[in-house]
């Protein structure tokens, strides 16, 4: 492969090497940098070592990979219950940057970073971008949100390593989106998918067929979508859409990338190591079964993460990919473990809606789950928006339209979902993350 990298204009830039590590060399890096993470956490960060302590263990009991579902698992609460910088490990003085993400309780999640981390998140970036087929030259639109968030920022410094140009636009404000693709030649655009959608609505309202214009990669990713959905996005735009994964507490975006195959997000492990647990019992299941990502932090320096339990339902790829990486996959995230529904005992998650609603013609990919409870039994309601030719049909029309998609839900979640039909642009957008949901049942 070696060929590949000492052209600036090939999509594998030079620093994509770790991506074609032979197994047994990663494997002999992860354990090594595993060993170096547990005794930097166990001397740093009280917390880490009271937990270790209380199951009987020291860094010397850690001796390779093998050794690694020993360890206790870290949630999100640990960083509630820290808040703001008691897992930071070492003097604060050596942290040279801070996010946080949202918290539900009032406080946000904050995580930190040495100069260190700022270049490991770089170079994952870069990869990332290397990985769908971006390269120096390419001008690369960063509709990401800046600030706190981490998305915007490392999206931007990953696509200037990789000698893009980078439009550091931020979220919002549609129509100067539009504007921007159309008078700056964008050939790339990172946001999530959902604000995508929004934004070939926007375009068709001028008169713009994106179609037409340079732009011909999306880097999508902070929020779960379906194979659907990217068929919406590629057939209406013409450009490919690419899914990223990441999270704050492990870095933000460039934990994972999908590559021009499209066929599963490679992790980048040296950085990463990834497990796949039972979400109940917490056993780590064999490549290809499904469960709940776990992800540790191998080189992580100001906040490492041990065992993370990311909550979200994937499995582990380990087939070979065609595009030459020896990284291991995660099939696309399509649900999280605490973002899933309870309707009359069945498990139900948003995703299992989209793909259902999706595989109908005449919808379009703007839906809202309304979740109440009447006389002690809870109903679910799927709202969803359909074309405007559609919606002005006769009335016998919309019904047969509507029986279809209940038909449609039943058979994938195996139970009745009430659906309403609205017209186009009926249900609210959004600019960042989509929010699909509203669970009435403790309101009402």
């Amino acid at each position: 492969m070696q060929d590949l990298w000492n052209d600036g204009n090939s999509p594998v830039h030079p620093a994509s090497a770790a991506d074609y590590l032979p197994p047994p060399r990663l494997r002999e890096l992860q354990s090594h940098r595993l060993q170096a993470v547990v005794a930097r956490t166990y001397e740093q960060v009280p917390h880490f070592r009271s937990r270790l302590e209380a199951k009987g263990l020291t860094p010397a009991d850690i001796r390779s990979l093998d050794d690694l579902h020993r360890l206790p698992f870290t949630v999100k609460s640990d960083l509630r219950d820290t808040y703001p910088f008691g897992l930071v490990a070492g003097p604060l003085g050596d942290v040279v940057r801070l996010h946080a993400s949202s918290g539900t309780t009032g406080k946000p999640i904050v995580v930190a970073y040495t100069a260190n981390d700022m270049a490991i998140w770089t170079s994952v970036m870069l990869r990332t971008f290397a990985a769908c087929g971006l390269r120096r030259g390419d001008i690369v639109q960063n509709a990401y949100g800046y600030g706190l968030f981490t998305g915007g920022l490392g999206a931007h410094y990953g696509a200037e390593a990789l000698g893009a140009t980078v439009i550091p636009i931020s979220g919002g404000n549609t129509d100067r989106q539009i504007m921007v693709i159309s008078d700056f030649g964008s050939t790339a655009i990172c946001c999530t998918p959902s604000y995508f959608l929004r934004l070939i609505e926007a375009a068709v309202a001028q008169g713009i067929d994106l179609r037409k214009l340079p732009l011909r990669v999306g880097i999508f990713g902070a929020e779960p979508w379906t194979e659907g959905m990217r068929a919406r996005i590629q057939d209406q735009s013409g450009i490919r859409a690419f899914d990223i994964y990441g999270l704050s507490e492990i870095i933000g975006p460039g934990v994972a990338s999908e590559c021009e195959q499209q066929a599963g997000l490679h992790v980048f492990e040296d950085h990463f190591y990834p497990e796949i647990i039972d979400p109940d019992s917490g056993d780590v299941l064999p490549d290809g079964q499904t469960g709940e990502l776990v992800l540790t932090t191998l080189t992580k320096q100001a906040m490492p993460m041990i065992r993370y339990r990311t909550r979200d339902l994937t499995r582990l790829v380990r087939e070979p990919c065609p595009c030459g990486r020896t990284l291991r996959r995660i099939e696309r995230i399509r649900a999280r473990s605490d973002d899933m529904l309870i309707i009359r005992g069945v498990n139900v998650f948003p995703s299992q809606i989209e793909t259902a609603l999706l595989a109908v013609e005449a919808t379009l990919p703007h839906y809202r789950i309304l979740v109440t409870r009447q006389d002690d039994l809870d109903e679910l309601e799927v709202q969803v928006e359909v074309t405007a030719e559609t919606f002005g049909d006769e009335v016998r029309s919309l019904e047969q339209l509507r029986g279809k998609l209940s038909e449609s839900l039943f058979h994938t979640l195996g139970i009745r979902a009430a659906v309403t039909l609205v017209e186009p642009q009926t249900l609210q957008r959004s600019e960042g993350k989509a929010r699909r949901v509203e669970d009435r049942r403790q309101l009402d």
